[in-house]
Formats: C-alpha cells, structure tokens, sequence
C-alpha cells in the first residue's frame, strides 16, 4: 500500500468545479514535515494547499502552503478543506487551530450542496504607506486620479494583512496589468505574504448589500490573480468596517475569478465587532 499522503482538490466559493477557487487539501498530513509539505503544495501548484497536521478533540491543526513558502492563513482552502470535512463526518461546526488563531468555520447542507462561513480573527486597518502605494499603482499602470475616492487605500488585516486599493472605473479596472516576476519582487520587498486586493464598487446587490468586483494579486508559480480570495474578503470586511463605509450589521457581496477564468462568490457578513464571516460553496474537483 502506498505511503504516499492523499492530496484532495476542491475549488471553494463557486457551485461549479471550473469556477471559485482550487486548495489542495491533505486531511491527514500528521506524518509530513516542513519539506514534504512545502514539496507537495508546488506540485499541486494551486494558490494554496492545506494541510492537517494534527486533531485533539474536535480542533484540527491546519497549516496553508502556496507554491513557494508556508503563508499564515487562506480563506478558500479552509473553506474548501471544512466542506471536505463535512463530506465525510457530515455538516456541523469545525474548529481549526492555524497559525493566525482558532478559526471556527460552520458547514451546513442545503438544495445547493454544502455551504461553509468561517469567522476571521479581530481586524485592524492601517495606512497605506505612500511610497508603496506609488510604487504599486506604477506596476499595475493605473494614476492616482482613477482611484475611487470613497475608499482610500488601506492595509487591513482580518488573520493576514491585505493591500486594498479600490479603482472607480470600470475599464481601468478591467484592463490594468502587471509584470508577474516584478510584482513578486515587489511584494517580497514590502513583506507581504498574501494577495493585494484590488477592488471595483457596482450596483448593490440583492437586499441593500454592498456589491464589489475584486482582483486578487498574487503572483506564484504559474499564478498571477487568485480566483477568490477568503482572506481577503475578511480583509475587505474589516476595511469597510474601518473606515465607516458600512452601517454593521452589514453584508458585503464580492464576485472574483472572472478576469481569470474562474468565476466566484464571496459573500460577507460584518458584525459591529470582532471578526469578519466569510462564507461560500465548495465542490470537489474531479
């Protein structure tokens, strides 16, 4: 019998396995080291891979790899990785121990399939230091005047610190590029280890909530944008939240992926305090 781990593949916050998107997942990763499992997340060569490397009581240890270092936390993979875990031990409520804290994610079953929110740390927002801000909007090519004034640039932290720009024009939006290998050098000197939000406000959706468009930079391996981002929308969350955009209890709607090929749906819910709740299908990848 191979020894070999089982790697999982899931795509999360889409109903759809061409859409959302794709975490490797290791449900039992208790005999990996830091080599092995870093080795396996470049093989896998999604944005993310998760891994359990331990359970006591119902607390699982959960570890995230990108295709090139170990990264704090990931929204999607532990989403994707609790609806894993609902498929086989059925719907309920999972605690994750990440290096970020407790993460406890809720998983529960309906006509659509399995549905998970998980709860993000507490928040913080902090500037957006100007030289980085200056030197982000020359890479991607867009001018300081295309920013949309209602929400200035920030750096939110909801379990991991995300870079959050918001651009007022649509076509701007959807036509900024970037050179992925001098966006990684850029990043890598800023020390930031997730993906830099970058956000287009539209019509509001369905019950008042706010609607936004996202593109996620995150430059590995053969990625440039991430599909959806859970992090990031905790991120995005707290950012609203901080700046006084939203009237808590408020709900916030992002659709990523499409830029890429991988449409998704994040949905999230900001409380008056405390962590943000994302929340999204996941479906096996076959």
């Amino acid at each position: 019998m191979s020894s070999e781990p089982r790697v999982l593949r899931y795509t999360a916050f889409a109903d759809d396995p061409e859409g959302g998107n794709p975490a490797g997942i290791v449900l039992d990763a208790s005999t990996l080291d830091d080599a092995a499992m870093q080795a396996i997340a470049t093989e896998v060569d999604y944005s993310e891979t998760a891994f359990v490397t331990a359970r006591e009581g119902d607390v699982r240890t959960v570890r995230y790899f990108s295709p090139i270092s170990e990264v704090p936390f990931c929204g999607h993979a532990t989403i994707a990785t609790a609806v894993a875990i609902a498929e086989r031990e059925g719907p309920g409520v999972v605690r994750f121990a990440t290096p970020v804290g407790e993460i406890v994610i809720e998983t529960r079953a309906d006509a659509g399939g399995l549905y998970a929110a998980f709860t993000s740390p507490d928040t913080e927002v902090a500037h957006f230091p100007e030289f980085a801000l200056d030197a982000l909007l020359e890479l991607i090519g867009v001018d300081r005047v295309h920013l949309d004034e209602r929400y200035p640039p920030r750096i939110a932290t909801a379990g991991g610190r995300h870079p959050i720009i918001v651009i007022a024009d649509s076509h701007v939006f959807d036509d900024f590029g970037f050179d992925p290998g001098a966006m990684r050098a850029f990043i890598d000197a800023q020390g930031w280890p997730l993906t830099i939000a970058v956000l287009h406000r539209v019509s509001d959706a369905a019950e008042g909530a706010l609607h936004f468009e996202a593109r996620n930079i995150f430059p590995v391996g053969r990625i440039a944008e991430d599909p959806a981002t859970g992090s990031a929308a905790a991120a995005v969350g707290g950012y609203l939240r901080g700046i006084g955009a939203v009237r808590p209890p408020a709900r916030v709607v992002i659709e990523q992926g499409r830029h890429v090929g991988r449409p998704g749906r994040l949905i999230v819910d900001i409380p008056e305090q405390g962590g943000i709740v994302v929340s999204g299908r996941a479906v096996a990848i076959r």
